[in-house]
């Protein structure tokens, strides 16, 4: 592969992972405006980050048995264009509907569709492009843009709600036109050797994981779908209460949305290139990850002030950037490859469920106390990494193959951060 090809290939997959983080996190700004454009209330509102998330769980490990059946490339793509069609049709039925709000959650229902077909296959097309060293390289470039479009997402969104408030509505189909034209041209894949296992045999590999590593695994799925929960959970409270209670909105709000999510990112960066193969270690930073979570939300129970309030929000992200890393390694390091892509694909599922559930929870438990909320939300955090400590515990996959051992590094280096 030409040197100025690859450059657009590792392009081109470095940007599918960044159209499945805009998904949740450019909407977070406009969830307000939302309510009193459409005269829907705040629950409803964040339906719309619920639905996306639920139809992506229930449709990642479908589209991840087919990208391993068929193509990657074949999946990606109409992915790319669901995603795109149902924010068209979001910003469509915002723009010219009488009654837009059952449009806005149809299309967005779409869009989750769609988003299950990116990032996950997004990470198995890497490994099946890439070997060795250059591998690496480009694993890092992948999750740089899962992180940095986490970060960019807030200020996006709020730069285009300048433009009309369902602006990012419109953005998202121009963001996947590149991401769609930079797959299809640049992207070749070579032809399969193996045929993934029939429907029946897959489901009966998913259940023979869970017979014989269910105990630690449920443990660190509960322990990812607690991170995002919280983390969208949050974002959805701070996008609320900048509006509301500081008449803060536009850019400077998305920018303000946008610290704790660099936070987060740099801390899984930094953490994703020590942990290394060090279990004993990854279980400690996990166990860290939560204390921070715990201490910084049952602290925020006391600070009404933004600058405060920011600067120990900024500690539960360093949690959840300790936390996620070390979660990504154990499961798709410490399962051997037979059955390394029925865990990772409902891994990705449960972490969708606890975006999805965040925003409308917490919206709930805002409308009850808000120290209420910051203690519940610092009790649920405390109690799973109580489970974390007593019950996370894996050992090796006993798989000395030279290719299994290269596809672990591959998962082991991109599962960061992923959503």
């Amino acid at each position: 592969m030409a040197s100025k090809g690859k450059g657009f290939v590792i392009l081109a997959i470095g940007s599918i992972p960044l159209i499945m983080t805009l998904g949740n996190s450019m909407l977070i700004p406009i969830l307000p405006q939302m309510e009193s454009e459409l005269g829907v209330s705040a629950f409803q509102a964040s339906l719309t980050i619920t639905i996306f998330s639920i139809t992506a769980a229930i449709s990642i490990p479908i589209l991840g048995y087919m990208s391993d059946r068929f193509t990657r490339k074949s999946i990606i793509i109409p992915a790319l264009t669901l995603y795109g069609i149902g924010g068209l049709l979001a910003g469509v039925a915002a723009a010219w509907f009488g009654n837009a709000y059952p449009w806005i959650m149809v299309g967005r229902g779409l869009q989750g569709i769609g988003a299950a077909g990116t990032a996950p296959i997004a990470m198995a097309l890497t490994g099946d492009l890439f070997k060795g060293g250059e591998q690496s390289k480009v694993l890092g470039i992948v999750e740089a843009s899962n992180g940095f479009g986490k970060v960019l997402s807030p200020i996006v969104g709020s730069l285009l709600a300048l433009l009309v408030w369902y602006g990012p509505f419109w953005g998202f189909p121009v963001f996947v036109l590149i991401s769609l034209l930079l797959t299809a041209f640049f992207v070749k894949e070579k032809k399969k050797k193996h045929e993934a296992p029939p429907v029946g045999q897959y489901a009966k590999g998913l259940l023979s994981v869970f017979k014989h590593e269910g105990r630690w695994l449920v443990t660190a799925y509960l322990a990812g779908a607690t991170c995002l929960f919280t983390l969208f959970g949050i974002l959805f409270y701070l996008s609320d209460t900048l509006e509301t209670q500081y008449n803060i909105d536009g850019v400077l709000k998305g920018t303000i949305l946008a610290i704790p999510l660099l936070f987060m990112m740099i801390t899984s960066l930094t953490t994703g290139s020590k942990i290394g193969k060090d279990l004993s270690r990854m279980k400690k930073l996990i166990i860290l990850g939560f204390l921070f979570m715990t201490i910084s939300f049952a602290t925020l129970s006391f600070f009404t002030k933004l600058f405060p309030f920011i600067a120990i929000l900024v500690i539960s992200s360093i949690g959840t950037g300790l936390v996620l890393p070390c979660l990504n390694s154990l499961i798709t390091g410490s399962v051997g490859s037979a059955r390394r892509g029925f865990v990772t694909s409902l891994y990705g599922s449960v972490r969708f469920l606890g975006v999805a559930a965040g925003p409308p929870v917490f919206e709930t438990l805002m409308n009850w106390n808000r120290t209420g909320m910051f203690l519940t939300t610092a009790g649920l955090t405390l109690v799973v990494g109580l489970l974390c400590l007593l019950l996370i515990h894996v050992k090796k996959p006993k798989d000395s193959n030279t290719e299994d051992h290269d596809s672990e590094t591959l998962f082991k280096k991109l599962q960061l951060a992923t959503e």
